[in-house]
């Protein structure tokens, strides 16, 4: 019997890189997820009306209107089933749910805006949600590497743009990350007074040491040093902020924020992607918000997202910030005690579930 024949060494090669790339695919590539249909929730008798009978574009009077609360958030592949939760946990615990409007910024892939689109409208037939996608090469050029690759993601830095995004008849705004649960009514969260100045409003940490958000090469420059000169500088954590969006559009905030990241760029004075900029800007001169409001921290420090517990005192929002998210470690089985106050918003469909 003749010996079969060999391919040449060529011939070996390329199939071999064309099995690698097969295998990669198959790896990197997943099933989208599947939602649920959540509950459909509706306003107390109390609630005022946010459409006008008399105008003939409901969509716009709704989005327009003085009584609405506007909630902002980004949207993605990635955080998608923590979006989901979040959404659900606004909708339950508001008194007014159908005054509620979602904004959600995506990438501009019109491929994914329009898959994200469909899941939100088919698990929230009923909600008042507008979808702006997000450009971002106009950050690309701008993103530092930081201690965790997850915060170097470009649509992290969408917030930095919300007022160029959203409709101009929108002043104000709750942004919220992903990451979280509220137990508690936004609304409250929305009327928190910004006074005759702040541009933004969130929980301040002032026993956080504010040094460590910025390398020695920004504190050893005597001009940059200065930044925080007469300003009673404290952390606070994007991922719960109020933003007054006229205030913002008038002092050009976004330009502010966007001077800072092309110094990065030239010299590395911070280390904690999307953070620092704001520190910069707003630290300092923002309005207080109790700090229920954000119960950060729940997926640990952003190396090993260890468990935590919460901080003292009341809580409307359960933020998981850090690297531990509750979705991944309850599937993997190895959940944190606070994650089981996550799992009741969880409206991923799993096989195991059946249609009632």
């Amino acid at each position: 019997m003749n010996p079969p024949p060999t391919l040449p060494e060529s011939s070996s090669t390329i199939q071999f890189i064309i099995l690698l790339l097969i295998l990669s695919f198959n790896a990197t590539t997943q099933t989208p997820l599947k939602f649920r249909e959540a509950p459909q929730f509706y306003n107390s008798p109390t609630c005022p009306s946010i459409t006008n009978n008399h105008n003939i574009n409901t969509t716009t009077a709704k989005i327009c209107s003085d009584n609405a609360v506007h909630v902002a958030m980004t949207l993605d592949a990635t955080y998608l089933r923590g979006s989901m939760a979040a959404i659900l946990s606004v909708l339950q615990h508001s008194s007014c749910p159908e005054n509620i409007n979602f904004h959600f910024i995506t990438s501009s892939s019109a491929a994914i805006t329009h898959h994200l689109n469909h899941t939100i409208a088919t698990s929230f037939p009923y909600l008042n949600f507008a979808l702006y996608q997000f450009d971002d090469s106009s950050v690309a050029g701008l993103i530092s590497t930081s201690i965790r690759a997850a915060l170097d993601c470009p649509l992290n830095y969408a917030r930095n743009y919300l007022a160029d995004l959203l409709p101009t008849c929108i002043c104000k705004i709750v942004y919220l990350d992903s990451d979280l649960v509220l137990v508690d009514d936004v609304a409250k969260l929305s009327a928190t007074p910004l006074g005759d100045h702040a541009v933004l409003a969130a929980p301040e940490y002032c026993n956080a040491n504010f040094t460590f958000y910025f390398t020695p090469t920004f504190w050893s420059n005597p001009s940059l040093s200065l930044t925080f000169e007469g300003r009673n500088a404290c952390y606070f954590n994007t991922g719960v902020m109020v933003i007054d969006l006229q205030r913002w559009r008038d002092g050009d905030y976004t330009t502010k924020i966007v001077e800072w990241m092309e110094l990065q760029k030239r010299m590395r004075i911070y280390e904690l992607g999307s953070l620092p900029p704001f520190l910069l800007v707003f630290a300092g001169n923002i309005a207080p918000v109790d700090h229920r409001w954000n119960q950060h921290g729940l997926g640990g420090d952003n190396y090993r997202g260890l468990c935590r517990d919460l901080h003292p005192g009341p809580v409307s929002l359960l933020h998981w910030s850090g690297k531990g998210k509750p979705w991944a470690r309850l599937d993997a089985n190895r959940p944190c005690p606070l994650d089981a106050l996550w799992a009741p918003y969880d409206l991923l469909q799993t096989p195991y579930i059946l249609d009632s």
